[in-house]
């Protein structure tokens, strides 16, 4: 399979949909249950992958009827050693869930895209530990060499590019963009960040993204910020900087509750319409490249950290 986007990206050009929380949906909304978070596993049954096609189809014709592009993030998140090996997954195992993902994304594609809505294929990338808590640190190094053998797999399919969602501290980042670049795909990296507009770790997102683009020659297309309430970010934007031309998505908390909150919690927080809606709102017109209309949910189930790579559409 050829990768038809690879080389420009067209949401640099335009806005762009995206989806928001699959695993989310799929728990809480459609019942279904997913140890660790793991989508991809769904890949193996028929009624699996009608699940994941089930999920993705109204983000698509949203993007048809409105006449925008949309990015199809595969089911991918959790598709790495760490989280997988638990579940009973060889090694060559976990190779043909990442290809099987792009595989149904582009078949997808090929039933819904159009000359107004273009659609990017994208390899979604999970953290090696928790997305809200920073844990199995690594150095950049240690990153880049945990994070290459699933780009490397994505780099051999159609997928367009990588997305590395609920990324937490600076470390990884830089090593799965220079994983990306060893395999040649463009690399998307999106940071949780706080009520305080702050990653986990306590770097602002400002010195996060400037430390990100220093280490790798700038070598993200982009980068994006997911499981925050806009109102968590109003003081950050206010503020200005050249910096902020770099951030080009946001995947919203629908939720103002703090990630500690949202742990601790049974039930899903679907939050206030109104309140997600103006704030973002403001921050469109504040900063034109970070267009937003998520409504992602987050909640604990069974001790697990709900945090997956966003909820609700999104435009990038």
């Amino acid at each position: 399979m050829i990768a038809k986007y690879r080389h420009r990206l067209p949401q640099l050009d335009c806005p762009f949909l995206t989806d928001g929380g699959l695993e989310t949906t799929l728990i809480f909304h459609q019942g279904i249950d997913l140890p660790d978070f793991a989508a991809f596993g769904l890949l193996k049954t028929e009624a699996g992958r009608e699940s994941l096609r089930g999920y993705y189809r109204p983000y698509l014709e949203l993007a048809r009827s409105l006449g925008v592009g949309f990015i199809l993030e595969s089911a991918t998140w959790r598709a790495k050693p760490d989280w997988t090996h638990g579940l009973g997954y060889a090694d060559h195992e976990l190779v043909e869930a990442n290809r099987a993902a792009i595989a149904l994304l582009v078949r997808i594609r090929e039933e819904y895209e159009t000359d107004r809505s273009p659609m990017v294929i994208s390899g979604c990338i999970g953290p090696r530990g928790d997305g809200y808590v920073p844990s199995a640190l690594m150095s950049a190094v240690e990153a880049e060499r945990y994070h290459a053998a699933q780009i490397d797999t994505f780099s051999h399919t159609a997928a367009d590019m990588v997305s590395a969602v609920t990324i937490n501290y600076v470390e990884e980042a830089i090593g799965i963009t220079r994983a990306a670049g060893m395999a040649g795909m463009p690399a998307v990296i999106s940071f949780t960040v706080e009520t305080d507009g702050k990653l986990p770790t306590g770097h602002t997102l400002q010195s996060a993204v400037e430390q990100v683009d220093e280490a790798t020659h700038g070598a993200p297309a982009y980068y994006m910020i997911n499981c925050a309430h806009p109102t968590h970010l109003e003081d950050l934007l206010a503020r200005g900087g050249a910096w902020l031309d770099r951030i080009r998505g946001f995947r919203a908390n629908a939720s103002a509750k703090s990630h500690a909150e949202l742990n601790d919690s049974t039930e899903l927080d679907a939050g206030d319409p109104a309140e997600l809606v103006h704030p973002q709102t403001r921050l469109s017109m504040r900063h034109g490249k970070l267009w937003g209309e998520a409504t992602p949910i987050r909640a604990s189930t069974r001790g697990r950290r709900a945090c997956g790579p966003g909820g609700g559409p999104a435009l990038v």
